[in-house]
């Protein structure tokens, strides 16, 4: 880990998810406080919408949202950043530049989230990561590939 200071990630598993059993799709729901700089990743087959539904989130959209979903034969993770689009604080390229710059501590927080899964099945290692950037401007309305969830140990 280069970023993440595990002290400050803070897990929670939605009914019906647990550490060591894999769902899918598996989803992450991921917060933070300005504040103390802690962050909030819930687990679970759907996100948890009880925290993208206050008022400060639904005004900033600065969550993360992302799945482990089946594609064929492997496992992806795709992650969703909403970077315009509706009422949302700041321009789009700043917005954009700001996940940009964040999705490493981002990714690690998610797998270090959920190591125990990991370290149970491996293989989900290599699973590749897809960024879903969110735009209503085409030019920060994007998807990119962002290596494997293995490169963000």
């Amino acid at each position: 880990m280069k970023r993440l200071n595990p002290d400050k990630l803070h897990v929670t598993y939605l009914a019906g998810a647990t550490p060591d059993e894999l769902i899918v799709p598996r989803r992450y729901t991921l917060t933070h406080s300005d504040i103390t700089g802690t962050l909030f990743l819930s687990i679970g087959s759907e996100y948890d919408t009880r925290k993208t539904s206050k008022f400060y989130t639904r005004l900033m959209r600065d969550e993360v949202l992302a799945e482990l979903i089946d594609e064929g034969e492997d496992l992806i993770f795709r992650v969703y950043c909403h970077v315009s689009g509706g009422f949302v604080f700041g321009r789009a390229k700043w917005r954009y530049n700001i996940f940009k710059s964040e999705l490493p501590l981002v990714l690690e927080a998610i797998r270090f989230g959920d190591k125990n899964l990991i370290e149970k099945i491996p293989t989900i290692d290599n699973s590749k990561v897809f960024v879903h950037f969110q735009s209503t401007d085409n030019r920060f309305n994007k998807v990119e590939e962002w290596g494997f969830i293995a490169d963000y140990k």
